[in-house]
């Protein structure tokens, strides 16, 4: 199922987060409901640092709604990185990345091939 958008809430959460770990990084699964992106989950372990952030594909929730991921470029760069581009296939079909200065305008949308791909707020 193609994902038409993400909550308004869970992107001003996933702002936020970014915001609250600046100026280290966060990483989230996004889990969908109906096509529309609804919930994350933190995976237990994550390792944040001021260039990247990671966790062991050991601990991914057993769930069959997720989406892809979320996370977030402090220098404010709002396009995958390579080490992004290699990591999105691994994890679902749809990735966020939110950005400094994390406001309403600082995120973007990339298919698993780094595509950049629409995503409508639904409030």
């Amino acid at each position: 199922m193609q994902i038409r958008g993400i909550r308004e809430e869970l992107l001003n959460m996933l702002l936020e987060l970014g915001k609250s770990q600046h100026p280290c990084e966060f990483l989230a699964i996004l889990k969908e409901e109906n096509g529309v992106v609804s919930d994350l989950d933190l995976v237990p372990g994550t390792i944040s640092r001021l260039e990247s952030a990671s966790f062991s594909p050991y601990m991914l929730p057993l769930d069959t709604h997720v989406a892809g991921s979320a996370h977030s470029h402090p220098n404010g760069v709002l396009s995958p990185s390579s080490a992004d581009l290699r990591f999105f296939p691994s994890i679902g079909r749809y990735h966020l990345i939110v950005g400094y200065p994390y406001g309403r305008h600082s995120w973007r949308c990339f298919t698993a091939n780094g595509t950049p791909h629409p995503m409508e707020v639904i409030a």
